[in-house]
Parts: structure tokens; C-alpha cells; sequence
């Protein structure tokens, strides 16, 4: 919202989330077209090995571009404890229904932080200053804010994994799931993008819980619960990630042995990875642009093209023509507006607003340099 403008973001984020849906079912229509059981497989028969290795990278590289908490005190310590503890044994189921349980859980807890950011607009929105153009339609930044956006709905990496573990898989079945799933999940962003601008407006950063004091008990709660749902989310990144390595080292299979090794190895990579990066936001853009935006606008939509006879005004082909270029677009621009306009960051600092005896809130300007200037002179009265 903050970088596309709000009533812009709220149309990317509808136009993201009905993309996503089609390039979802897109995925598995290839499948079939091609008798393929796999993303990578799916790739290989209709690009060759060029395509197959693209992909192996994209879907290698998914997982280690996240990370997976923001707790300042003491984080590193919570990481490798719970990362060891949660994370590892749950990766190391070799059947991805297992984890049905455990994803319900993290959707129920989700709920649960929606609720502490939608209850925080009233408590604590009134003392948080709006910046002058809060309420812009569009803003130069928006293909930056697709980037983030297609982060978080992508999932197209472990769509097949998914689809075969359904009692009697149809490409039908997998449609209604599919819309339902979005609908909701689209649902949920709206949800948490609006409340979360809403409060903070100009000043929202790449992390929305770094927004809120470290005194919020209430918000407090909500990051121990967002910890819990990335570490009972996590362990599906690792199925694909280990699948991959399986598939381009190992032939497909992985003996008990190799299982627990390579499992072990992407775990330990993926948390010496969190525990060097503070800063969200640069995380999801990059994430978004580089491996997000070509898993679901370019790579399904280049394989329906090829392999679909259907006649070149079919909606599906009309759609996947339109989807393509706009995903080169947005992985090319996405990037070098990421690197040369990075999302804000606080690296754990307390914003201005958390110290109202220490600082005013009144006139503020929403342009970097005197939001720079502020926190600065309140850094410098917090260590005197």
C-alpha cells in the first residue's frame, strides 16, 4: 500500500491474487497436457534441460531468500533453538500430507494476528501521525509493491506436491481448491494491508510488526505467534527445495541416509541466512521480483503456450500471452527499483512514536530526509 499508492495496491492486490488462481490451475492443465507429475518435470519436457535447470535454481533459491523472524532480543539464540526444536523434525517427513495439521494450526494463528493489527488501528492509529500523501492513488513505486504482493501468494513451487496428495486428484478438484484458497488468502492480505496502512501509513515498513512498540504486550503476542506459523509453514519450502536437490543429484530418490543429510543441510543454510538479515522488507521485494514473479507469471504461462493446441483466441491463451510479458516486466524493473530505491528498515529500532514524552508528533512530513533527521535526533536523546 505504501509503495503503490492505497487504492492502487487494493486493485494490484485483486489483480495479483485472480493471476495467481489462473496460473495455479495453468500449472496443472500443463501437467496433463504434458502426462508430467512435477514442476520440474513439467519444465523438462517442454523447455528441454535449459528450462529444467531455470527452474531447479528458481525453486533452490526460494527458500533461503526468507527470514523467518524479527525478534531483536535475543534472536539468534530463539532461531537456532526453535529452528533445531520445530523446524528440522518437521522437514523431515518424507509425505508433505502430514503436514495438513500443522498448516491449520499456522492458519489459525494468522487469524489470531490479524485480529492484535485490526484491534491496534483504534488503540493505536489516533497517535500515529499520517504522512501528506497517505491517500495518493498511485505512486511511482508499484511494480516494487507486485513484487511483494506475488510473494505473497506464491506457491506454484509446491502446487504439484500439493495436487498429488489429494484423494483422487482432478484437474476440477484442484481448480475449486484452488479458487477457494485464494479467495481466502486474498481475503486475509486485504485484510492486513489496509488495517496495517491504515495506522501507519507513509511510515509502514517492510515488516509491519516494526512498526509497533516493544512495550505493545498485546503485539508482543502477535510476533510470538507469527514465529510459530513460519516454523510450521517452513517445512513445505524444504519439501521442494529437497525435492530439487533429489531430482537434479540424486535421480528422484533419496535413501534414509541422504534424506536426513540433505534435509539437514538446507535447514542449517536457510537459518545461518535469518540470522545474518534483520530487515524484511528488501527480503520480500527481491524474493518477489526474482523468484516469485517468474514461478507464477512467465514459467506456467510459457508452458501452456507451447503445449496447448487450443485455437490462439482461447481465454486461457489470450490471458497466458498477456501474463508473460507483464512478468518479464516485473522481474526486470521490480529488481533495480528494489536495489535502487530499497524498502524502509528500522533494524529493530523503536519508531518515534513509541517515545511520546521524548518527541512530537505534530507537523511531520512523510519525506525521507526529515524522517531520517527525527529519528536520528531521537536516537541521540535515548543514548544521552
Amino acid at each position: 500500500m505504501k509503495q503503490a499508492g492505497f487504492p492502487l495496491g487494493i486493485l494490484l492486490l485483486f489483480w495479483v491474487s485472480y493471476i495467481s488462481d489462473f496460473s495455479l490451475v495453468l500449472l496443472i492443465k500443463g501437467g496433463a497436457l504434458s502426462g508430467t507429475d512435477t514442476y520440474q518435470s513439467l519444465v523438462n519436457k517442454t523447455f528441454g534441460f535449459p528450462g529444467y535447470l531455470l527452474l531447479s535454481v528458481l525453486q533452490f533459491l526460494y527458500p533461503f531468500i526468507v527470514d523467518p523472524e524479527n525478534l531483536f532480543v535475543g534472536r539468534h539464540f530463539i532461531i537456532m533453538i526453535s529452528t533445531v526444536t520445530f523446524t528440522l523434525p518437521l522437514s523431515l517427513y518424507r509425505d508433505i500430507a502430514k503436514l495438513g495439521k500443522v498448516s491449520l494450526i499456522s492458519t489459525v494463528l494468522t487469524a489470531l494476528i490479524l485480529g492484535i493489527v485490526i484491534t491496534r488501528i483504534v488503540s493505536l492509529g489516533p497517535d500515529v501521525p499520517k504522512t501528506d500523501d497517505a491517500w495518493v492513488f498511485a505512486k511511482p513505486n508499484a511494480i516494487q509493491a507486485v513484487g511483494v504482493m506475488s510473494f505473497a501468494f506464491i506457491c506454484h513451487h509446491n502446487s504439484f506436491l500439493v495436487y498429488s496428495s489429494l484423494e483422487e486428484p482432478t484437474v476440477a478438484k484442484w481448480s475449486r481448491i484452488i479458487h477457494i484458497s485464494i479467495v481466502v488468502s486474498m481475503f486475509i492480505c486485504i485484510l492486513f494491508a489496509t488495517c496495517g496502512y491504515l495506522t501507519f501509513t507513509g511510515f509502514t515498513q517492510g515488516d509491519l510488526f516494526e512498526n509497533y512498540c516493544r512495550s505493545d504486550n498485546l503485539v508482543t503476542f502477535g510476533r510470538f505467534c507469527y514465529g510459530i506459523t513460519v516454523l510450521l509453514t517452513y517445512p513445505m519450502e524444504c519439501f521442494v527445495t529437497r525435492e530439487v536437490i533429489a531430482n537434479v543429484f540424486f535421480g528422484g530418490n533419496l535413501s534414509s541416509v541422504f534424506h536426513v543429510v540433505v534435509t539437514v543441510v538446507i535447514i542449517t543454510i536457510a537459518m545461518l541466512v535469518s540470522l545474518l538479515i534483520d530487515c524484511l522488507g528488501i527480503v520480500l521485494e527481491l524474493n518477489g521480483v526474482l523468484c516469485a514473479a517468474p514461478l507464477i507469471f512467465i514459467i506456467p504461462s510459457a508452458c501452456y503456450l507451447k503445449l496447448s493446441e487450443e485455437p490462439r483466441t482461447h481465454s486461457d491463451k489470450i490471458i497466458s500471452c498477456v501474463m508473460l510479458p507483464i512478468g518479464a516486466v516485473v522481474m526486470v524493473f521490480g529488481f533495480v527499483m528494489a536495489i535502487i530505491n530499497p524498502q524502509d528498515c528500522t533494524h529493530g529500532q523503536e519508531m518515534f512514536y513509541c517515545f511520546p514524552d521524548n518527541f512530537s508528533l505534530t507537523n511531520i512530513s512523510d519525506s525521507r530526509f526529515q524522517l531520517t533527521t527525527q529519528l536520528s535526533t531521537l536516537n541521540i536523546s535515548i543514548f544521552r
